[in-house]
């Protein structure tokens, strides 16, 4: 089987050292099965963007070494193939409008939305923003992460119609990076452990379009020392240029990955290529969270 992996920041910012770590780990899985590595734009919710944030994404990622094997994808010119498949899911009774607001769903039990409006038969309205529900019919409730094994979710999260398209207009994430990662032949799927929650969501969608499912591989998240996440909402600094060796072995010491000796006197791409070589997914620390230095 020929691999496929991808890197899909949000350009909400500058590539911090939490992005960095997963742009080097699904970097290092795919060249370690001999595979193309992808890098995907998620450019679909313009209120998080930053003006020049994916340029200078994709200038760091060249600065460290980490060249895409195609041409970069910007979800921002996939809208057309999203609206399609909406259309289609709505056709076939698979998907339908809904009106709740957040404040109501938040108050129901479990938190999880009860597909009150999945019956109402609602219809676009232009003076009334609704959103687009899927009809949840390929519930999963488990599936084999390839670093921390079998992981479930309740039966409220897996029956639960969710939302393929947002009240404000926007397309959701899991409808997108579903059909993206399926059209670009993605077999294997490394991110941060913060999206584990909504996998099996977008896992059934694989399987109501009776799509090949991917593997998933599920980094810890990077902490800062007072607990709080490293992320663009949580200011994060951005990496710099200016120390890509120590910044690589920093990052795969996160990963606990076994380092060369005498790295100081290595170009980055013979440490790219030894990190490579000796990449092992069982050294990845099995933990949600790890703290960062």
């Amino acid at each position: 089987m020929y691999n496929v992996g991808r890197f899909a920041p949000t350009p909400s910012g500058q590539l911090h050292f939490g992005s960095f770590i997963t742009a080097l780990g699904s970097y290092l899985q795919a060249k370690s099965q001999n595979g193309e590595w992808l890098v995907r734009i998620e450019d679909i919710d313009p209120p998080r963007e930053v003006a020049g944030a994916a340029n200078h994404i994709l200038f760091t990622l060249e600065q460290f070494g980490l060249n895409w094997d195609r041409e970069v994808l910007y979800q921002s010119k996939r809208r057309e193939r999203y609206h399609a498949i909406i259309e289609s899911l709505i056709d076939c009774q698979l998907a339908y409008y809904c009106d709740c607001t957040r404040y109501r769903i938040q108050h129901l039990p479990h938190h999880c939305y009860d597909n009150h409006c999945r019956n109402l038969k609602l219809v676009a309205a232009n003076d009334q923003p609704m959103a687009i529900r899927l009809k949840q019919t390929q519930p999963i409730y488990h599936f084999v992460d390839q670093i921390r094994g079998k992981q479930s979710v309740n039966i409220h999260q897996a029956m639960e119609d969710f939302i393929i398209y947002r009240k404000d207009g926007l397309f959701a994430y899991n409808l997108a990076v579903v059909i993206d990662d399926y059209e670009q032949g993605v077999t294997e799927i490394v991110r941060g452990a913060d999206l584990l929650p909504v996998t099996t969501k977008q896992l059934s969608l694989y399987q109501l379009f009776n799509f090949e499912k991917p593997r998933y591989y599920h980094l810890p998240l990077a902490l800062n020392s007072d607990l709080s996440k490293l992320s663009k909402q949580n200011h994060a600094q951005p990496i710099t240029i200016n120390n890509i060796q120590q910044l690589t072995i920093k990052a795969l010491l996160f990963l606990g990955q076994t380092i060369p000796d005498n790295w100081q006197d290595s170009s980055q791409e013979q440490l790219l290529q030894w990190a490579i070589k000796h990449w092992q997914i069982s050294d990845i620390p099995k933990n949600d969270f790890v703290f960062c230095d």
